[in-house]
């Protein structure tokens, strides 16, 4: 479902989408057919033939990214694959194999968000990991619009373990909830097209007065009108959030074990503890959590703070060919950094107007590059390099610089550069939590940058808050 909020949101913007795929349950197939989506089927086979039937699938087109989601899938395989699509943006959140991407998406929380991709993609390549960056769809961000905190009494239930839910949770939650509801004004069953025990579940809804959805097409819409859900993890874990449902989730995948671990510890949901095996265990902690008012608010409310419904865009925007993507500078740029800072252009803006000898430049990088609390980055757009950033830290303030490349030209260029580097710095750096700017009297175009990009003026500075993912 992330690749097809993905794709829907790329369509929307103009891109053309073809989604090439293994075997997928009819009911997917149809899905993908009914929202006009083309699908490839490939046959199974090993990494390498994979890989060549992908290219083939793909040629005869210009495609300009890739966006592969397996878990199966990693640096071999990419490599052989780009040669056809220049561009890959890999989805993962396991964090155990080595990708060749431009992009790597992790949309989970995790304690290590700093360094868990370390060693494990390129330096080129723009790490978005964080439920900011939550793959939902559209839906999801309308309803945000109208959801709230939730608080009070809780009235309706909505159950929901995805479309297959092959450990068929979802009878042991109707079975649990049967003997509480006579509590709830409505108990919502929410299914997929494809569930093996389909017609059993909606006579035993029908049989305690709860409502069965198949495959509903107003999802978004039933989470925002519940007060409580009973899940599983993944990328349901996210919408809830977007929408404000507190929400009691099961980890029902290996894969999802960790995710729900973390989420719970960031209090985004009430995690269920795999003791919990029986429908009676299951009741004692409903009955528990919903008349736990504070605790299902405080859930509602970290959940919206952390999820805004904006996930898909910020994917979408690191794709745009024109954006900007940020590399640590090293000692092999320092011929270009002098030239670049002792153009005419640059030493107009800066506080140092006069031309830097190579002696002197080439000691200031040096310890620039041994100190971990000045970060240097170069931005690069179409594989050139466009601008400098530099950061210079101090507790939990960054002090910021930037300028172009001379002779880079581009409408915006400024803004997308510095929010290249701010996301970089996020993503990296946690414990800075404010970025300040000092800008001359005299330079214009900065203090329209700093302006435009949020930062708020304070006396002879610029100020942002650096928000967390």
């Amino acid at each position: 479902m992330r690749c097809l909020a993905l794709a829907d949101a790329a369509r929307r913007g103009g891109a053309q989408v073809v989604f090439v795929t293994r075997t997928l349950p009819p009911h997917l197939l149809s899905m993908l057919s009914d929202r006009g989506f083309a699908a490839v089927t490939l046959h199974r086979s090993d990494e390498v033939a994979d890989a060549e039937q992908t290219s083939a699938a793909l040629a005869g087109a210009e495609w300009h990214w890739l966006v592969v989601d397996h878990y199966a899938l990693g640096e071999r395989w990419e490599a052989l694959v780009r040669r056809t699509v220049p561009r890959i943006l890999a989805i993962d959140d396991l964090a155990d194999r080595v990708h060749d991407c431009d992009v790597l998406l992790d949309q989970n929380a995790w304690t290590d968000m700093v360094t868990r991709y370390a060693g494990k993609v390129p330096a080129r390549c723009r790490q978005l990991v964080g439920p900011r960056y939550a793959l939902l769809r559209e839906e999801f961000a309308r309803a945000r619009h109208t959801a709230t905190p939730r608080s009070g009494h809780v009235r309706r239930v909505l159950v929901s373990f995805g479309g297959m839910d092959a450990g068929d949770w979802t009878s042991r939650a109707i079975e649990a909830l049967a003997p509480l509801r006579h509590r709830f004004d409505s108990v919502d069953v929410v299914i997929g097209a494809g569930h093996r025990h389909e017609v059993a579940m909606t006579a035993a809804c029908g049989t305690f007065g709860f409502t069965c959805h198949v495959q509903p097409a107003a999802f978004a819409a039933l989470m925002a009108r519940a007060d409580l859900a009973v899940g599983a993890g993944g990328v349901s874990t996210w919408e809830r959030c977007c929408v404000g449902l507190p929400a009691m989730t099961f980890a029902v995948a290996p894969n999802q074990q960790a995710v729900v671990a973390e989420a719970a510890r960031r209090g985004l949901v009430y995690a269920m503890p795999e003791s919990v095996q029986t429908p009676a265990a299951l009741t004692q902690h409903i009955a528990s959590v919903a008349d736990d008012q504070p605790l299902r608010e405080r859930l509602s409310r970290t959940g919206m703070d952390a999820v805004d419904g904006q996930g898909t865009a910020r994917v979408l925007a690191a794709l745009d060919p024109d954006a900007i993507g940020m590399r640590p500078a090293t000692s092999a740029d320092e011929a270009a950094l002098l030239e670049w800072r002792n153009d005419e252009t640059v030493r107009r803006s800066s506080r140092r107007t006069d031309p830097i000898d190579a002696d002197a430049h080439h000691a200031w990088l040096a310890s620039v590059l041994a100190d971990a609390d000045r970060v240097l980055l170069i931005g690069e757009r179409h594989g050139e390099s466009a601008g400098v950033v530099r950061f210079d830290i101090a507790g939990s303030q960054a002090q910021v610089s930037i300028y172009r490349v001379p002779g880079v030209q581009g409408t915006g260029l400024g803004g997308r550069l510095l929010a290249a580097a701010e996301e970089w710095l996020r993503a990296r750096r946690p414990d800075v939590t404010t970025l300040t700017a000092d800008v001359l009297e005299s330079n214009e175009r900065s203090h329209r940058l700093f302006g435009s990009a949020g930062y708020q003026w304070r006396t002879s500075r610029y100020e942002k808050p650096l928000r967390r993912a």
